[in-house]
Protein backbone atom coordinates (compact mmCIF):
# COMPACT_ATOMS: atom_id res chain seq x y z
CA UNK A 1 0.00 0.00 0.00
CA UNK A 2 0.98 3.51 -0.98
CA UNK A 3 1.53 5.78 2.50
CA UNK A 4 0.32 9.07 2.26
CA UNK A 5 3.36 10.61 1.56
CA UNK A 6 3.85 8.68 -1.41
CA UNK A 7 0.80 9.83 -2.86
CA UNK A 8 1.63 13.26 -1.68
CA UNK A 9 4.76 13.56 -3.13
CA UNK A 10 3.35 12.60 -6.43
CA UNK A 11 0.54 15.09 -6.34
CA UNK A 12 3.71 17.95 -5.49
CA UNK A 13 5.75 16.62 -8.00
CA UNK A 14 3.08 16.99 -10.30
CA UNK A 15 2.37 20.16 -9.11
CA UNK A 16 5.98 21.83 -9.91
CA UNK A 17 5.82 20.25 -13.54
CA UNK A 18 2.15 21.96 -13.86
CA UNK A 19 4.38 25.06 -13.52
CA UNK A 20 6.26 25.43 -15.93
CA UNK A 21 9.90 24.46 -16.46
CA UNK A 22 12.76 26.41 -14.42
CA UNK A 23 9.75 28.15 -12.42
CA UNK A 24 10.46 28.45 -8.94
CA UNK A 25 7.40 27.76 -6.83
CA UNK A 26 7.28 28.84 -3.11
CA UNK A 27 6.10 26.13 -0.31
CA UNK A 28 3.15 27.97 0.43
CA UNK A 29 1.72 28.20 -3.10
CA UNK A 30 2.11 24.15 -3.09
CA UNK A 31 0.82 23.64 0.09
CA UNK A 32 -2.50 25.82 -0.82
CA UNK A 33 -3.06 24.25 -3.94
CA UNK A 34 -2.43 20.96 -2.68
CA UNK A 35 -4.12 21.30 0.48
CA UNK A 36 -0.97 19.76 2.45
CA UNK A 37 0.26 21.20 5.56
CA UNK A 38 3.41 23.12 5.19
CA UNK A 39 5.04 21.27 7.86
CA UNK A 40 4.50 17.99 6.50
CA UNK A 41 5.02 19.29 2.90
CA UNK A 42 8.78 20.55 4.25
CA UNK A 43 9.23 16.65 5.44
CA UNK A 44 8.57 15.60 1.64
CA UNK A 45 10.11 18.38 -0.20
CA UNK A 46 13.29 17.12 1.83
CA UNK A 47 12.80 13.65 0.84
CA UNK A 48 12.74 14.62 -2.82
CA UNK A 49 15.66 17.04 -2.68
CA UNK A 50 17.83 14.32 -1.29
CA UNK A 51 16.72 12.05 -4.00
CA UNK A 52 17.87 14.70 -6.26
CA UNK A 53 14.32 15.38 -8.38
CA UNK A 54 13.90 18.52 -7.05
CA UNK A 55 16.15 21.57 -6.10
CA UNK A 56 15.16 23.92 -3.87
CA UNK A 57 16.03 27.91 -3.13
CA UNK A 58 15.10 30.36 -0.73
CA UNK A 59 14.96 34.32 -0.70
CA UNK A 60 13.19 36.42 -3.05
CA UNK A 61 11.96 34.62 -5.97
CA UNK A 62 12.98 31.18 -4.21
CA UNK A 63 10.98 28.09 -4.10
CA UNK A 64 11.28 24.56 -5.97
CA UNK A 65 11.67 23.58 -9.30
CA UNK A 66 12.34 19.94 -10.60
CA UNK A 67 16.06 18.99 -11.26
CA UNK A 68 14.92 17.17 -14.72
CA UNK A 69 12.00 17.52 -17.69
CA UNK A 70 8.85 15.82 -16.56
CA UNK A 71 9.53 13.49 -19.60
CA UNK A 72 12.49 12.23 -17.67
CA UNK A 73 11.04 11.34 -14.18
CA UNK A 74 9.39 7.58 -14.34
CA UNK A 75 6.78 8.02 -11.45
CA UNK A 76 8.22 4.60 -9.83
CA UNK A 77 10.85 6.97 -8.95
CA UNK A 78 8.83 8.99 -6.90
CA UNK A 79 7.15 6.55 -5.47
CA UNK A 80 10.05 4.17 -4.41
CA UNK A 81 11.86 7.40 -3.18
CA UNK A 82 9.26 8.15 -0.60
CA UNK A 83 8.08 4.57 -0.04
CA UNK A 84 11.58 2.69 -0.22
CA UNK A 85 11.26 -0.73 -2.02
CA UNK A 86 8.21 -1.94 -3.24
CA UNK A 87 8.90 -5.98 -3.62
CA UNK A 88 6.08 -7.74 -2.00
CA UNK A 89 8.12 -9.79 0.18
CA UNK A 90 11.41 -9.33 1.66
CA UNK A 91 13.76 -11.80 0.23
CA UNK A 92 12.91 -9.69 -2.84
CA UNK A 93 14.19 -6.44 -1.68
CA UNK A 94 17.50 -5.13 -3.03
CA UNK A 95 20.28 -6.32 -0.81
CA UNK A 96 18.02 -8.73 1.12
CA UNK A 97 20.29 -11.89 2.72
CA UNK A 98 19.63 -15.14 0.34
CA UNK A 99 16.39 -16.77 1.70
CA UNK A 100 17.65 -20.38 2.90
CA UNK A 101 14.13 -21.36 1.22
CA UNK A 102 14.31 -19.76 -2.13
CA UNK A 103 14.76 -23.20 -4.42
CA UNK A 104 12.34 -24.47 -3.00
CA UNK A 105 10.00 -22.22 -2.45
CA UNK A 106 6.09 -22.56 -3.70
CA UNK A 107 5.47 -18.81 -4.49
CA UNK A 108 8.40 -17.01 -5.12
CA UNK A 109 7.26 -17.22 -8.81
CA UNK A 110 4.34 -15.23 -7.72
CA UNK A 111 5.87 -13.04 -5.65
CA UNK A 112 8.74 -12.30 -7.84
CA UNK A 113 6.24 -11.40 -10.69
CA UNK A 114 4.28 -9.34 -9.21
CA UNK A 115 7.14 -7.48 -8.04
CA UNK A 116 8.23 -7.34 -11.74
CA UNK A 117 4.49 -6.11 -12.99
CA UNK A 118 4.65 -2.87 -10.06
CA UNK A 119 7.87 -2.26 -11.11
CA UNK A 120 7.39 -2.40 -14.61
CA UNK A 121 4.04 -0.58 -14.19
CA UNK A 122 5.32 2.30 -12.13
CA UNK A 123 8.61 3.13 -14.24
CA UNK A 124 6.64 3.08 -17.61
CA UNK A 125 4.79 6.02 -15.61
CA UNK A 126 6.44 9.37 -16.62
CA UNK A 127 5.52 12.61 -14.92
CA UNK A 128 4.35 14.34 -18.02
CA UNK A 129 1.68 11.42 -18.12
CA UNK A 130 0.28 12.69 -15.24
CA UNK A 131 0.16 16.21 -15.99
CA UNK A 132 -2.32 16.73 -18.73
CA UNK A 133 -5.04 14.88 -16.85
CA UNK A 134 -4.36 17.27 -13.62
CA UNK A 135 -4.39 20.01 -15.92
CA UNK A 136 -7.85 18.82 -17.38
CA UNK A 137 -9.25 18.61 -13.65
CA UNK A 138 -8.07 22.16 -12.59
CA UNK A 139 -10.11 23.24 -15.72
Amino acid sequence: MISTKGRYALRVMIDLAGQGEGTPVPLKDIAKRQQISKKYLEIIMRELVDGKLVKGSSGKGGGYVLLRRPEEIPVGEIVERMEGTLAPVACLQDGADPCPRYGECATIGLWAEMDKLVHDFLYSRKLSDLVAPAEKERE
